[in-house]
């Protein structure tokens, strides 16, 4: 069989390794590519192919009494032309990450919007609203008016909720606090703290560490 093009240098194995260690680490490619014994374009070419290969792919169908969760999440990111200051001073991209309440694996990432669009309108605008469709979504006090479950607000006028309302937002807030969880151990991959891939480079390593954290989780 006559291969088109050249070959890589690296095994399968060794290029997802390649991916993964700098998805981890966030080494520029002079620092990583004589990890690997490969060039700086080398490195560059393997991470732009197979990056978005080890992507995340969304769930498509969810059991009838599935409870989601979902919350945004910025990444500070050097691409200006997708990225705008947002609350952190920074220039950002915002991510809508979906969890299975349950399980606390990554069910959903929406599409990238710039940091400064809030999380009521990033939530339809990136595409996690159509993907999970009609299954029961909770979500913080940022996304009032999306039909998500989010917690009780006092009423014009009104001191303190009522006792039944306080205790459902203190549940409500126990479940919620895992979405958070989730990001801390997202955000351990250091890319996701300084990315410097552009365009779709950081919807795809977005992706592929919430598959890396599913199959953690899956032990």
């Amino acid at each position: 069989m006559i291969r088109k093009g050249r070959p890589w240098s690296l095994p399968l194995e060794d290029r997802a390794l390649l991916v993964a260690a700098y998805w981890r680490t966030n080494l520029t490619m002079r620092q990583l590519a004589p990890l690997f014994g490969v060039s700086k374009s080398a490195a560059d070419r393997i991470i732009d192919h197979l990056g978005p290969m080890l992507a995340l792919q969304p769930r498509q169908r969810f059991a009838k009494n599935t409870v989601l969760i979902v919350d945004g999440t910025l990444v500070p990111t050097r691409d200006h032309s997708i990225a705008e200051r947002s609350k952190n001073y920074r220039y950002s991209t915002n991510h809508q990450v979906v969890i299975d309440a349950d399980t606390r694996r990554v069910v959903v990432v929406g599409r990238p919007l710039a940091g400064n669009r809030n999380d009521c309108r990033a939530w339809e605008e990136s595409g996690a609203k159509a993907a999970v469709g009609k299954t029961l979504v909770i979500a913080d006090g940022g996304y009032p008016g999306t039909g998500l479950v989010i917690p009780h607000r006092r009423e014009r006028g009104q001191t303190e909720l009522p006792g039944w309302k306080e205790e459902h937002n203190r549940s409500h807030k126990q479940v919620r606090a895992r979405v958070e969880h989730v990001f801390a151990r997202m955000k351990a991959w250091k890319i996701l703290r300084d990315c410097r891939l552009k365009g779709d480079g950081v919807h795809h390593a977005m992706l592929g560490i919430a598959r890396m954290h599913n199959l953690a989780l899956a032990g």
